[in-house]
C-alpha cells in the first residue's frame, strides 16, 4: 500500500474514532513534528504540515495507537502499524 494511501487511512480511522486530525505548521523545535492532545474534550491529532507523507504516517499512527480500533474496518496494513 502506498504511502499516500496509508495516510488517507489512518485519517479515515481517526474520524471514525472522533479524532480531529489537522496539518499546521509547528515553529520552533518540535521532537517528532506532532502528536496527540485533547482540546476542550476533544481529541486531536496535530502534525506538521512540513512533515513528508511518511513522516506524517507516523505521526498519526504513533498517536492513535492508544484508541481501541477493533470495532471498526482497519487493513491488515494499518493494523499492523498501530500494532507497532
Amino acid at each position: 500500500m502506498d504511502v499516500q494511501k496509508q495516510l488517507h487511512e489512518l485519517e479515515e480511522v481517526a474520524k471514525s474514532l472522533g479524532v480531529r486530525v489537522s496539518y499546521d505548521p509547528m515553529h520552533g523545535p518540535s521532537k517528532g513534528g506532532g502528536g496527540l492532545c485533547r482540546v476542550r474534550g476533544e481529541y486531536r491529532v496535530i502534525v506538521d504540515k512540513r512533515l513528508r507523507p511518511s513522516e506524517r504516517v507516523r505521526v498519526l499512527a504513533e498517536a492513535l495507537r492508544s484508541f481501541d480500533t477493533e470495532g471498526i474496518f482497519v487493513s491488515p496494513q494499518i493494523r499492523q502499524l498501530l500494532s507497532e
